[in-house]
């Protein structure tokens, strides 16, 4: 690697941890209202929304209610976002006139925003209203982020008190991580964004002539459609002629901050973050990194701090930030060097030892291979999935990565809220593990893992890999599955597992060479993303509930430190032992042998 390859991921590293420190102070502050935001400046909007929604700011809930609060709430999303999409040919803001979305494709783009997905088997720009991108679309990225990040503090509070029957009041919850901490955040980086050349505007399409016209042959049709033949039976040929292109306009900035921040990625266009509109410079790609890992990082710091102990939180953090650096030294040299199918030859004909530049295929240039390389580990280390580069490009070892990574229950920094939550439940796990092979009940801050917690874990930690085996299974073994694979072999194999792990995990990317939107796809992948996101939340709540009701003990010379490299290092080993080694089947059919196929020139 250059000097500049290795020091652009050790800048982003550190730019995140200078952001993700206070940041996760101030969101500190808005959960326990301690806040000046929260105590003066927006309390007036606070309880007039109360009022509104007849909401009891002061009444908590156990961790059955907030559970409900928490399905209702969502379910009720989808449904008026499935609205949107089946009935924007009759709703304002439309200038494209576009109609509606097939049942299928809207039932699945509906669970793919509520559960923060946001997988887009359609093109947005040729399928979506301005008022469904902003009304539908947009809400449910603010929304599902907000729901992720709730239910990681109601689990906090569970580590934090003791003898409680409650966790917190989701409603209360939902409000202040919209109003103090999404909204504002939002706002600076789309404002950041629209300095870069990112469009927002409500314009409609506009035709623009090209630098050059271009003519080609096509079959002529009569008024029936069907194809003019000759004497002889040949189709007959007109000539067309090409001389303008039409651009795509929108309000994209507003909804290109909120996907970031809220690791959501659904694009406003079909190429999404490679598209000029949406990324346009290197500045913004890594204002775009940053916003994905910005609060998953700082949570970790929320997590020390609302438990009394910051060096606990610091502790999750190191871990999450060692596997984000691995990851990404894996990526940029898996990229880097190539494939040696396509090694450039030298004037004797001897090819050298790796593709000249690297692996260019399906990458913009003004990002190169560690602008990229990065941007791909962070979208898939978070549940975010969004795109600079297309993953079906990547060398066998480049989409190894990404999709082990969201094989491991994207807990590197992760989603917001879904990360913190996910990494503590494999903390639970490796104290558990501990406290076996020493002889003592493993305890984690304070409190006493016993039988419950452990079940909920192994819901929560199994869930996801049920649905995504499962799911690729019935993929590979029907022809309805089948039908849509472009690469047979290994790549297509992997194409399928790529989009079951991405579905069950909540993730939104794809090698994009599956076709997916059809009926089969289309609801096979919405039960897998439901599934995937609500099953482990509600593990969650319940471990949360058992755990505030717990007392807190004190530490003895015979615990567990979980605070040091050690923990880190334990931490680590248990999220590569059980996340990692589920899949190594799939993994081995997939990109392993795809890679040993290129090696051996095949």
């Amino acid at each position: 690697m250059s000097a500049n390859t290795l020091l652009q991921p050790a800048l982003f590293i550190v730019v995140l941890i200078a952001l993700a420190i206070p940041a996760g102070r101030y969101m500190a502050a808005v959960f326990d209202g301690s806040s000046v935001v929260v105590r003066r400046i927006g309390k007036p909007i606070e309880r007039l929304l109360y009022k509104l929604a007849g909401v009891d700011e002061n009444a908590e809930m156990s961790w059955q209610r907030y559970a409900l609060a928490v399905l209702a709430f969502n379910a009720f999303g989808a449904l008026v976002l499935y609205g949107f999409l089946r009935l924007q040919q009759w709703l304002p803001a439309n200038p494209q006139a576009f109609g509606p979305m097939t049942p299928d494709a809207a039932f699945n783009t509906a669970v793919s925003f509520v559960t923060n997905t946001n997988w887009q088997d359609y093109t947005p720009e040729a399928t979506v209203s301005y008022l469904t991108q902003m009304a539908g679309l947009t809400v449910q990225n603010f929304m599902s982020a907000a729901t992720g990040i709730a239910v990681v503090v109601a689990l906090i509070r569970g580590f934090a008190r003791h003898t409680a029957q409650t966790i917190g009041n989701f409603w209360v919850d939902l409000t202040r991580i919209t109003l103090y901490i999404l909204v504002p955040i939002s706002t600076i980086v789309a404002l950041v964004l629209i300095s870069q050349g990112v469009i927002q505007n409500f314009k409609s399409y506009q035709d623009v002539p090209t630098l050059q016209a271009t003519t080609y042959q096509t079959p002529q049709n009569d008024a029936q459609g069907n194809p003019v033949k000759d004497a002889k039976g040949n189709p007959v040929m007109r000539e067309e002629k090409v001389d303008k292109q039409t651009i795509a306009m929108g309000p994209v900035a507003s909804q290109e901050a909120i996907k970031m921040l809220g690791t959501n990625g659904g694009g406003f266009f079909n190429a999404n973050s490679a598209h000029p509109y949406e990324n346009p410079t290197p500045l913004s790609n890594f204002v775009q990194i940053l916003s994905i890992l910005v609060i998953p990082a700082g949570l970790c710091v929320v997590f020390g701090t609302m438990i009394g102990d910051r060096r606990q939180g610091y502790a999750v953090l190191a871990a999450m930030t060692i596997a984000f650096a691995v990851a990404c030294w894996s990526e940029i040299s898996a990229e880097q060097s190539g494939n040696p199918l396509f090694a450039s030859l030298h004037v004797d004909q001897s090819a050298s030892a790796s593709q000249s530049g690297g692996n260019m295929e399906g990458k913009e240039v003004r990002f190169g291979i560690a602008g990229t390389g990065i941007f791909t580990v962070a979208t898939t280390a978070a549940s975010c999935g969004a795109v600079d580069a297309m993953h079906d490009s990547l060398t066998p070892m480049g989409g190894f990565v990404p999709l082990m990574l969201i094989d491991l229950g994207e807990v590197i920094f992760g989603g917001v809220g879904s990360g913190l939550y996910g990494m503590l439940v494999f903390a639970l796990l490796a104290v558990f593990v501990a406290g076996l092979m020493i002889g003592r009940t493993p305890e984690y801050v304070g409190k006493k893992i016993e039988a419950y917690e452990m079940k909920m874990v192994s819901i929560a930690i199994l869930a996801t890999p049920l649905l995504v085996l499962a799911g690729t299974s019935i993929g590979v073994l029907s022809p309805l599955g089948t039908a849509g694979i472009s690469n047979p072999g290994p790549h297509g194999f992997s194409e399928i597992l790529y989009a079951f792990s991405s579905a069950a995990n909540n993730n939104g990317s794809a090698f994009a060479g599956l076709s997916v939107n059809t009926p089969f796809y289309n609801v096979l992948l919405a039960v897998a993303m439901w599934f995937g996101r609500f099953a482990t939340i509600v593990a969650v709540l319940a471990i949360a509930g058992s755990l505030a009701s717990k007392k807190r003990i004190a530490a003895t010379p015979g615990t567990l430190p979980t605070h040091g490299p050690l923990f880190v290092v334990l931490l680590l080993g248990t999220l590569v032992l059980v996340g990692a080694l589920t899949y190594v089947p799939a993994l081995a059919l997939g990109p392993i042998v795809e890679h040993l196929t290129m090696f051996s020139g095949r």
